[in-house]
């Protein structure tokens, strides 16, 4: 199972059966304006905030879920969006 989850905000955005799929749905969301949801920040200075989106694996057979691997692939702010990976 891979979740994609904002490290700054402690937020999931999303659950997938491969990490295909969740870079997928990163694509799209950087695609999207920063101010926009699910771009935009949950906290009050969401205007000088922005999203850290993690990619995290776990091992679903486990309970509870083990965590396999845990990679920063995007970060979105008001700049725009800046991948953090190849």
């Amino acid at each position: 199972m891979f979740v994609i989850e904002d490290e700054l905000h402690s937020e999931t955005t999303g659950q997938f059966s491969s990490r295909e799929e969740a870079m997928m749905e990163l694509r799209r969301v950087a695609a999207l304006p920063w101010d926009a949801v699910p771009n935009q920040a949950p906290c009050r200075s969401w205007q000088t905030c922005g999203r850290s989106y993690e990619l995290v694996e776990y091992d679903t057979e486990a309970t509870p879920w083990r965590e396999v691997s845990r990679e920063r692939i995007l970060d979105i702010s008001s700049a725009g969006p800046r991948w953090l990976i190849g």
